[in-house]
């Protein structure tokens, strides 16, 4: 086993990642701050499924005595409507859904299963993030701007106390 070779992918995987998670976050942020709270949520769970992905990694990294690179793997793009947040994260899932599957084939190639293993559970959760962002925009579709209208109304109002106090 080459672990150099591992430790490439691995890290390459960890910025795609780390960026994942900054963008995902930034769209939380926008979201919730247009009061589209299923949105914004669905935004931050997946966010922090992301940062467990960069745990897992790091982890794989480090027991392979290489360094974890903590750098994202591009900046952060201002997109602030929500069809277009939906659109741009499903590709991006798909994107690392297909480099996940190429690196699961190289680190087994490599003779590295633990890394291929690694892999191949990131490709099933990037293909269910897709899945998620996708059927949001298919309902977005569907449903028109009602759709989101919606959403914003599913928080109840906060209140400063309770009835009859």
């Amino acid at each position: 086993m080459d672990k150099n070779k591992s430790i490439a992918l691995l890290n390459q995987a960890v910025a795609d990642e780390l960026q994942a998670v900054h963008q995902y976050m930034y769209f939380h942020f926008h979201l919730d701050d247009q009061g589209l709270s299923p949105l914004s949520q669905l935004f931050k769970r997946i966010a922090i499924q992301e940062m467990g992905h960069v745990e897992s990694l790091a982890e794989r990294v480090l027991f392979l005595k290489g360094d974890v690179d903590m750098r994202p793997a591009g900046g952060v793009e201002p997109v602030t409507e929500p069809e277009q947040m939906l659109a741009k994260a499903a590709h991006m899932e798909e994107e690392s859904a297909k480099a996940y599957n190429a690196a699961a084939l190289e680190c087994g190639a490599n003779a590295d299963s633990v890394s291929k293993q690694i892999f191949e559970q990131l490709v099933a959760d990037e293909e269910r993030h897709f899945d998620e962002y996708d059927k949001q925009l298919d309902n977005i579709k569907r449903f028109g701007p009602s759709y989101l209208a919606l959403q914003s109304f599913s928080r109840a109002p906060e209140t400063g106390g309770t009835a009859g106090s």
